[in-house]
């Protein structure tokens, strides 16, 4: 996660503006933005919303102040457009898996994505891909990255209102654990031997499937600092079987340095 860049707020008294762009996604991230519903009229009174195709066809020409990004580069189309989107913001923000972590996409980076390609079209000569899908940051400098597949309503309108007053973002590095502590959920891991991703995963969901009986998923990313070596091997204790243990580490956020690391040392122990 990268700091915001030191940049005063506007002083010709006009609103900020804000442009939200898609890369390789599903969109779920865009659409917590306008399922803010309460709050969406107070950050159109406090933003000038200047582009965002998902909710109007009208723009407004850039630059602009703030970015949101949602989605993975996948094509070397994405790779020169994410370069125009940097050029023309002042702060550029990642949201989602996809933008932070190369997203449910980022599976092809395991195999062959030529082997996919001429498999899955009958002309894939005309299909312009990269072999990996490959998070924002990989490609230009962000000032901030918010987890979440989707993202949290909550801290999407925290981090607005921080690049509107100037300061950083005030979202949380650690597990998922402590959340469940907070709303006083029983640990599933301890209490029933159920397999979670809890202590080395970012928080931000609430702990919404622990509160449930289930183990999470790892909806929201690798935390700060997480151990997912001596996760793996406390799933291999509960039983969970070595290529499931694999597995877990290649799901939403695939490409996160410390999950994929993870996942390819349960491969090579797996031979």
């Amino acid at each position: 996660m990268t700091s915001p860049r030191t940049a005063g707020p506007r002083t010709d008294g006009a609103r900020p503006k804000l442009a939200v762009w898609k890369f390789a996604s599903c969109d779920g991230c865009q659409l917590t933005l306008l399922n803010c519903e309460d709050e969406l009229l107070t950050v159109a009174s406090q933003i000038e919303i200047a582009y965002f195709p998902e909710a109007t066809r009208a723009t407004v020409a850039g630059p602009y102040d703030l970015s949101l990004v949602e989605g993975s580069i996948t094509t070397p189309g994405d790779a020169e457009r994410i370069l125009q989107v940097r050029q023309a913001s002042r702060r550029l923000v990642t949201i989602g898996a996809c933008a932070t972590a190369g997203g449910i996409q980022a599976l092809r980076n395991f195999a062959d994505a030529e082997q996919f390609r001429s498999a899955v079209y009958a002309h894939p000569e005309y299909i312009a891909t990269l072999a990996e899908s490959t998070a924002i940051a990989a490609h230009v400098p962000v000032d901030f990255e918010l987890h979440g597949c989707p993202i949290d309503k909550g801290q999407l309108l925290a981090v607005l209102t921080a690049f509107l007053h100037n300061r950083k973002p005030p979202i949380p590095g650690y597990s998922v654990c402590v959340e469940c502590k907070r709303r006083g959920t029983v640990c599933v891991m301890v209490a029933h031997g159920t397999p979670c991703l809890g202590p080395v995963t970012h928080a931000g969901c609430g702990a919404l499937c622990p509160a449930y009986g289930r183990g999470c998923y790892g909806c929201f990313g690798p935390q700060d600092t997480p151990s997912t070596a001596a996760l793996a091997g406390r799933l291999a204790f509960l039983g969970m079987p070595g290529r499931d243990v694999q597995r877990v580490f290649a799901t939403f956020n695939a490409a996160a340095p410390t999950f994929r690391a993870q996942h390819e040392r349960q491969r090579e122990e797996a031979g």
